[in-house]
């Protein structure tokens, strides 16, 4: 198992650590719930010093981007990041990613961390035709999500940008926390607002330290990984392995809003057909009706208890107190209403699908 330039750190405050993408990670420091209350009412501090990072530079790097990525990052202008996936040559997904344009011809693309070496695989096998610059940099770089209602008014104090100006999938690099140049990016998994922070291992501590000392009087708290799939869940986030994968197409993910046939990419022909011709299945978010915790892998089942499907994450909500789920359903059973039920070991619990996302507030 690798450790992230953190880890000690996360043992000293009392960290539950767990094997996760082939790294020691923090789950949890006091528990999910107190940990998710945190970050949807206040402001946390999650370790992801785990994800991927790949810089593409030259004056062929947006082509490659163009052609492995399945969103439109000529859209990008510098100082923006787009949400992404990388479109497998059969259907489904490689990945899921963000793309930010840090200069003219260069591009970060940030990845899921157990995917790391098949995305850079994958990348690399199309760039035959493109040549552009490609670096793997997760090895030497922290990240940094500060997220919640009162991150800006916390972090203000360590830099001179002015947070708020910020809008939402835009990004600054500039000075924080003593350190001069670092991406200070407006993104998240959580729903409840915040920043991104990359920078390099050697500098991450300093940064650590700072970032809680701006936030004590804002009740700041490290965050765990638990906490972070609540949160992502109540907002509908797909998680990779979980909502997509290999075997599910962005369209049936309901990710058609990245998936832009204004250009070719990998397998868009396909892609395109099966947007014309209409889904066998769709990934749905629902509800329990009554008492229950859906979990990953248990059983979708009509009213006649046929099985229709399975459940690809799920939870009891901490913030609104029932369980909640995603799952993969024939197009018949996904719209809003429609009543399905969950197997939870031998009782059937009702459900409906509702639409995203689960947490309004």
């Amino acid at each position: 198992m690798k450790n992230t330039a953190l880890t000690k750190t996360h043992e000293a405050l009392g960290a539950k650590l767990v094997p996760f993408a082939g790294y020691n990670m923090p789950v949890s420091y006091e528990g999910v719930n107190s940990e998710h209350e945190t970050v949807r009412n206040g402001v946390g501090v999650f370790d992801v010093s785990h994800m991927g990072e790949f810089l593409i530079s030259g004056p062929n790097a947006l082509a490659l981007i163009q052609k492995v990525t399945s969103n439109d990052a000529s859209k990008l202008t510098v100082g923006k990041a787009q949400y992404s996936c990388l479109p497998n040559e059969t259907g489904g997904i490689v990945d899921d990613l963000i793309v930010y344009r840090i200069k003219e011809e260069r591009y970060l693309l940030v990845v899921n961390a157990s995917n790391i070496e098949k995305d850079w695989n994958h990348i690399s096998k199309y760039n035959a035709d493109f040549n552009a610059e490609m670096r793997n940099i997760s090895e030497g770089f922290s990240l940094l999500a500060i997220q919640g209602p009162k991150a800006i008014a916390a972090m203000q104090s360590l830099t001179s940008v002015d947070l708020a100006s910020i809008k939402f999938y835009n990004f600054v690099v500039g000075g924080f926390a003593g350190i001069d140049h670092v991406i200070i990016s407006a993104t998240g998994y959580t729903g409840s607002g915040g920043f991104e922070i990359y920078c390099k291992n050697d500098e991450v501590q300093q940064i650590w330290d700072k970032v809680f000392e701006a936030g004590a009087d804002y009740g700041i708290k490290p965050i765990g990984l638990a906490a972070r799939d609540t949160l992502r869940l109540e907002m509908g986030y797909c998680l990779y392995g979980n909502d997509i994968n290999d075997k599910t197409s962005p369209f049936e993910a309901g990710l058609g809003w990245i998936t832009k046939f204004t250009k070719g990419f990998v397998n868009s022909e396909a892609l395109a057909k099966e947007k014309e011709h209409g889904l066998k299945r769709k990934l749905i978010a629902f509800e329990l009706d009554d008492r229950g915790i859906p979990r990953h892998d248990y059983d979708i089942v009509d009213s006649q208890g046929k099985k229709i499907g399975i459940v690809t994450s799920g939870t009891m909500s901490p913030s609104m107190g029932k369980g909640i789920g995603l799952g993969y359903v024939p197009k018949v059973f996904s719209d809003v209403g429609s009543k399905i039920h969950i197997q939870i070991r031998k009782k059937t619990v009702s459900a409906t699908v509702v639409k995203l996302p689960f947490y309004k507030g």
